[in-house]
């Protein structure tokens, strides 16, 4: 055990008490401890006058673990690990702003991170003192203090407009003293470490704390619990004997056999909300209104305090002795009522089943139907009790029938649940779009009865859908019209200038073959422009019938053809970064619809800005992952309200004065219903929103 600091250091002498008791009563375990005294000196020729002592010291000795406390005996370790210690393996514990490089180098090591967490003891003085002005923070220079000054650093920017933060580290015990003295009393002292000052005269844990204690009455936070009693009132401490617990756990992994290496380091510090009483008292100070969970110590004898346990203990079985002779007193009259009350649910339970407009059924493991509602039975034109004993192969063909029954058989052996979509052929029927959700239903003895099915009739939700996707479409029409006017301006002004041209080299006989062959060629391009205007403008308005494989790149360059002016005449800067720079980013799904959700979530950005005129760029994502192709449209054009943000995408939904509410609405039934992906919303930082379109970009398996 090699400690960082002396012996007779609270911290040090409540680590090393841990750790002997731990081990004491185990065999043939043998604990040899030193310290290196750091917090006295710790100059460069010291320490190195520390190896060769070690070296001297340690050379007949063959250790099977070595445990370092704090950061100095780590780095001390690490710097002579070969020369020392070599593929020995090594515990650490107490060890502040913990990084990997502390221990590179180290083959075998693993250990307890400690963690003084400076935020929160901050907001928990701040909210136990809502009239503070000023915290003064007292710390020391050296590798722990260091390494606290640098957490303190990270989070004093929060507190900058709530309260003064001074920290004090390179000054002397006068120095100190003087600048307590100046606290008003909307102040309190937080209390990091200061066992010698910047004179070098040494401190001990007691003397320092004690000294300030006799200048000033202002309440003293602290970071570690052997400063309690002394005069700190407490607050989230950093426990010696936490540390020492932990580390004694992954030591007995280590004597077992085990690698450190493959021991997880414990990265959460085991730390807890103390206080000390008579402080509290003090100063008036009431922990329980801001922390749930904490601690305190030389509290006063308290009956309740000493024995709740056996007081809580005898109230439970108290209460459970009255439950039961409740329960008992119940029982009989329940009993009684428990065949009626049976009778009853089961009629109920049947005019339940018949009153659902959905077909529902039972079938046991063979696959006979054992019952229905009248939904199922209508279905097939027959009674409820013409459907029982019959199976799936007396209403379909059999290859069909044998397919489902196949999957049925699978369901039972899994004992689990399914949905699925299936198209039925029903005798003198038209066929109809059916969602099945089946579940395997257990006996009382806890062997499989069975499966029981509900159907649910997507024929005419499906046809409504598609219904109003074509209507989302046609509120589209107006701004793609206005699309397509922009991109005719430039070419019919072309044509006219052609026109002029023709006629003025008519009129000077220049007119030849030749220039007649140029002009029809000039104009030729100009109409071949303005018909691919109209084709891609006639592809977005056809319906996708079936899922295919396409390009995402592909769909994304054909909708910017049509809304590209639109957003170039607004004054919007529109960037696409592709995020592979190699190959294509396929989608599975339906094109056209995919194109719909594209245009519309652009088209709403582009409104959004010119509306608000708050930004102007719009920037386009697209990223192939594993089994998605992402897309990711964002605009500067200002947040979404949070009060709205949740609902934007239900159907009628609007906040502009001539919507319709439809077009996020079918977006998103699009893109998770029809698709089978995903899209989202959120605002990001001030004015950012951001849309995420996550697509498969391959069919599944039975598509």
């Amino acid at each position: 055990m090699i400690h960082s600091y002396h012996k007779g250091y609270k911290w040090s002498d409540e680590i090393s008490k841990v750790i002997e008791k731990n081990f004491a009563d185990k065999e043939n375990v043998f604990l040899s401890t030193v310290y290196m005294d750091t917090k006295r000196v710790d100059t460069p020729e010291y320490l190195e006058e520390f190896y060769h002592y070690y070296k001297e010291r340690f050379k007949h000795y063959s250790f099977d673990v070595v445990m370092v406390a704090d950061n100095s005996a780590l780095a001390f370790v690490q710097e002579h690990y070969e020369e020392l210690f070599a593929n020995t393996p090594i515990v650490f514990l107490g060890i502040n702003n913990f990084e990997t490089s502390l221990i590179k180098g180290i083959k075998h090591i693993s250990g307890v991170v400690e963690d003084v967490d400076i935020e929160k003891n901050i907001d928990l003085i701040l909210a136990l003192h809502p009239m503070l002005d000023k915290i003064l923070i007292i710390n020391e220079q050296s590798i722990t203090g260091d390494a606290i000054r640098k957490e303190i650093d990270a989070v004093t920017p929060k507190y900058k407009d709530r309260i003064e933060l001074e920290h004090v580290d390179s000054m002397d015990m006068e120095e100190i003293s003087q600048k307590t003295k100046q606290l008003g009393k909307n102040s309190v002292i937080l209390w990091v470490l200061l066992f010698k000052d910047k004179t070098g005269r040494f401190f001990t844990y007691k003397e320092n704390l004690q000294e300030i204690r006799k200048i000033t009455n202002i309440p003293i936070y602290g970071l570690w619990d052997f400063y309690l009693d002394y005069g700190i009132v407490g607050g989230f401490l950093t426990s010696a004997i936490s540390q020492a617990e932990a580390a004694s756990k992954i030591v007995e992994q280590v004597l077992a056999g085990k690698n450190p290496s493959h021991i997880p380091i414990v990265e959460k510090s085991p730390n807890r909300y103390l206080f000390d009483y008579k402080e509290l008292e003090l100063h008036h100070i009431d922990p329980s209104n801001v922390v749930r969970n904490y601690e305190v110590i030389n509290k006063p004898f308290s009956f309740y305090d000493e024995y709740k346990q056996y007081i809580w203990l005898f109230v439970a079985i108290f209460s459970a002795i009255i439950m039961i002779v409740l329960f008992l007193m119940q029982n009989v009259r329940i009993r009684k009522q428990s065949e009626l009350a049976l009778k009853n649910q089961l009629e109920f339970i049947k005019v339940l089943l018949d009153t659902i407009p959905n077909p529902i059924y039972y079938t046991n493991v063979a696959g006979e139907y054992m019952g229905s509602n009248m939904a199922f039975a209508k279905l097939y034109d027959r009674t409820k009790d013409e459907m029982i004993g019959k199976t799936i192969f007396d209403f379909f063909p059999k290859e069909w029938a044998q397919e489902r029954r196949k999957s049925d058989i699978e369901l039972l052996e899994k004992k689990g649940s399914d949905t699925l979509e299936l198209m039925l052929h029903l005798p003198k029927k038209r066929a109809r779009l059916f969602t099945l959700s089946k579940a395997v239903y257990t006996n009382i003895d806890g062997s499989v009865g069975g499966i029981v099915c509900v159907m649910d009739d997507m024929t005419e939700r499906m046809q409504h859908q598609q219904f109003l996707i074509q209507q989302s479409k046609l509120t589209e029409m107006g701004e793609m019209i206005a699309g397509v006017a922009h991109q005719w301006n430039e070419p019919l002004v072309e044509l006219s200038a052609i026109m002029q041209d023709m006629e003025f080299c008519f009129n000077s006989g220049e007119m030849d073959r030749v220039k007649m062959k140029e002009f029809v060629r000039d104009s030729i391009i100009q109409i071949q422009y303005m018909s691919q205007t109209l084709k891609d403008f006639r592809n977005f308005l056809k319906p996708s019938t079936k899922k295919t494989l396409f390009c995402a790149k592909k769909a994304l360059t054909e909708v910017l053809e049509i809304i590209g002016r639109q957003i170039f005449y607004a004054h919007i800067d529109l960037s696409v970064s592709y995020l592979k720079e190699e190959g294509t980013f396929p989608v599975y799904g339906y094109e056209n619809e995919f194109k719909q959700v594209l245009l519309n979530v652009i088209n709403n950005a582009k409104n959004k800005i010119v509306k608000t005129r708050k930004g102007s760029k719009i920037m386009i994502e697209v990223d192939r992952e594993i089994i998605h192709t992402k897309i990711v449209i964002s605009d500067d054009g200002g947040l979404i309200s949070e009060k709205i943000i949740g609902f934007i995408f239900d159907p009628y939904f609007t906040t502009s004065k001539n919507g319709t509410g439809l077009g996020l609405y079918m977006a998103k039934m699009i893109i998770e219903d029809k698709m089978g992906g995903n899209i989202r919303v959120q605002n990001y930082g001030n004015s950012t929103v951001e849309f995420t379109i996550l697509v498969p970009n391959a069919m599944k398996g039975g598509e």
